[in-house]
């Protein structure tokens, strides 16, 4: 039987989602390892799980969604419950669906959204640094909002993606992308299709020149037409980075946070 869940996280401890090869270098865990092992202790067999989309080191989830196929004899209530109680405090399942078998929580989402928060005031954070940026210069919300604005639509996002990114090509669909002040603190909201390689913290690297004053607004359409990553700014913490989860057509079934209106 196939099931989906919905998983939350938070990303400082683990090195990233997915899980290391036979050769990986010892280290920081990951979060798709820590969570098959605590299905596979519940299931009493192996068990993998596919993921909605992959989070790099030190990346938050609100709602990260996964599926995986089990054999075993267990209801939604004690995949949720059992595999929670074998995770660590900075992971828990929030909750278990039975799918359809034809069901894939990456192939069948139509978008993905991250969340990235930026603390601006004078002084680190305290409270919350582990899912806050900071940043002391004093940032132009509104420049920054329309200075993303141009990277809406289908483009090819090369100036935006890792050199290490994997993605056969950088044309993605920016379906969605905001920046708001809300007191100390600037929220940057993006829906994607998909998204690349560090891309949102890419995008929030040269959006942050921007607030700062140093890059005038329409130097996102123009890196984005360059498709040049080195002309680019840097890539921003990891820290203010959440996954906010995917979207699937409703007739899959799953919770409304998850499913398209």
């Amino acid at each position: 039987m196939r099931y989906a869940l919905g998983v939350e996280y938070e990303g400082t401890e683990f090195r990233g989602w997915q899980r290391l090869g036979p050769h990986g270098q010892p280290g920081k865990p990951t979060v798709q390892a820590t969570l098959e092992d605590a299905l596979s202790s519940v299931a009493d067999a192996p068990v993998q799980v596919v993921c909605a989309g992959r989070t790099d080191a030190g990346v938050h989830a609100q709602c990260q969604v996964v599926h995986f196929d089990s054999h075993a004899m267990r209801t939604a209530r004690s995949w949720a419950l059992g595999s929670t109680a074998r995770l660590p405090p900075s992971v828990c399942v929030r909750w278990c669906l039975p799918v359809a078998d034809d069901f894939s929580a990456r192939f069948s989402a139509h978008a993905r959204r991250y969340r990235y928060r930026i603390l601006n005031r004078a002084t680190r954070p305290a409270l919350g640094r582990q899912t806050l940026s900071w940043e002391r210069v004093p940032l132009d919300a509104a420049a920054m909002h329309r200075a993303a604005r141009p990277l809406l639509g289908d483009h090819d996002f090369n100036a935006f993606r890792t050199v290490h990114c994997q993605a056969p090509h950088a044309v993605r669909d920016l379906q969605a992308i905001s920046v708001v002040r809300e007191g100390e603190q600037l929220v940057v909201d993006v829906q994607a299709n998909a998204f690349l390689h560090h891309m949102v913290r890419n995008i929030v690297g040269s959006l942050l020149m921007v607030g700062r004053g140093e890059r005038p607004e329409a130097w996102l359409g123009e890196l984005l037409a360059g498709r040049d990553r080195t002309l680019a700014g840097p890539t921003a913490a990891s820290a203010g980075l959440v996954f906010l989860g995917p979207l699937y057509p409703a007739r899959w079934g799953l919770p409304a946070e998850v499913s398209l209106a």
